[in-house]
């Protein structure tokens, strides 16, 4: 446990799903609307509670399973999930409408969360089938495929995607990790310098600075990125600092960080990064203190990893009593992690 600190970049699956809409098409009541923010505020065991309370009311029975189907998920209850997606799936009248292409989207997710990719590869071919619009199907059947060791199949779709939407940068970088990631690193890298070769006059210098930041010329990449931030923009200061980083200079990064915290709204990614540099300095305290400040915003994207190292913090300031306590609470709320599992039994012999 000493030495690993949790990922700090959701997975582009796990990043769509967050990003899809959890109440679906229409309005819905004040009891579905309840549910919604329970989800979003990670109370996912209550959110089943509520659901079944729900369904007895007379709530509609889709809703019901669609979003019973995404707390599972948050629970990691995958197979549970699957089960509550088809569920939903099998009462549609036939004729597809928009939630019934959120749901595959989010049974396709479940499937890919289990490493059912094949599964996964069917949900997202009937997509592409009915609306070969759907450019999302492309990237992340993309994804699956490279799991599946589909390696020309999937640069072809995300050749597709890339095709369909050439300016979306965020979805390029997401191409260059998942390719990274498969040892694809000619390939992945080649996004990134077809992006930078086509000269965009709109591609402003965040966007110029992060791809150099992924290129590894973190020299450019700082250049680009110290421009950026004159502009206030809270991911121009993340990458600034996370170049920093990449050549060790943690006060400096440390500084970037306090730099945008000092002027603008709190950030949990900002104050995750900022308690990561603490700790490479040592400074345990205020690694702690901004993993807990971080935690206080309740972003539900970085909730589980500035969980985590406010744990790695407790452990550094040798509180392992605290430690293993916080620990048992996390892996009650993210059962899927098998490495806490392990150092849960380490901390217990301290």
């Amino acid at each position: 446990m000493q030495k690993r600190l949790v990922k700090k970049i959701l997975s582009p699956v796990l990043v769509l799903m967050l990003a899809l809409s959890l109440t679906g098409c229409g309005e819905t009541s004040e009891a579905m609307q309840g549910i919604t923010e329970k989800i979003q505020n990670l109370d996912y065991q209550g959110a089943l509670e509520d659901l079944q309370l729900a369904q007895e009311s007379g709530e509609d029975l889709r809703l019901c399973e669609r979003s019973r189907g995404i707390a599972y998920i948050g629970l990691s209850m995958y197979d549970e999930a699957i089960e509550a997606f088809l569920r939903c799936l099998s009462l549609s009248d036939g004729f597809p409408r928009e939630m019934d292409y959120d749901t595959n989207f989010y049974l396709a997710a479940a499937y890919t969360k289990s490493g059912r990719y094949e599964e996964a590869l069917k949900v997202y071919n009937a997509i592409l089938d009915l609306d070969a619009d759907r450019e999302n199907a492309y990237f992340l059947r993309g994804n699956v495929e490279m799991n599946l060791g589909m390696t020309n199949e999937a640069i072809k779709d995300f050749d597709q995607a890339v095709k369909m939407r050439p300016k979306d940068y965020d979805m390029l970088i997401d191409i260059y990790e998942i390719l990274q990631y498969f040892g694809q690193t000619d390939a992945a890298k080649n996004y990134l310098h077809q992006a930078l070769s086509a000269e965009d006059k709109d591609m402003d210098p965040y966007v110029t600075g992060r791809i150099y930041y992924y290129l590894g010329d973190f020299q450019k990449a700082s250049i680009a990125l110290e421009e950026a931030k004159d502009k206030g923009g809270e991911k121009s200061y993340l990458y600034l600092g996370l170049a920093y980083e990449a050549i060790h200079d943690y006060n400096y990064a440390a500084s970037v960080y306090n730099s945008y915290l000092g002027k603008y709204e709190g950030s949990a990614q900002i104050y995750n990064q900022l308690g990561l540099c603490e700790l490479q300095k040592k400074e345990y305290l205020k690694a702690l203190n901004a993993f807990q400040t971080g935690k206080q915003l309740n972003d539900s994207t970085m909730q589980q990893s500035l969980c985590f190292n406010e744990i790695v913090a407790y452990e550094r300031l040798g509180e392992f009593e605290t430690a293993y306590e916080l620990m048992g609470e996390y892996i009650r709320n993210y059962p899927d992690d098998e490495q806490a599992k392990r150092e849960y039994e380490f901390l217990s012999t301290r």
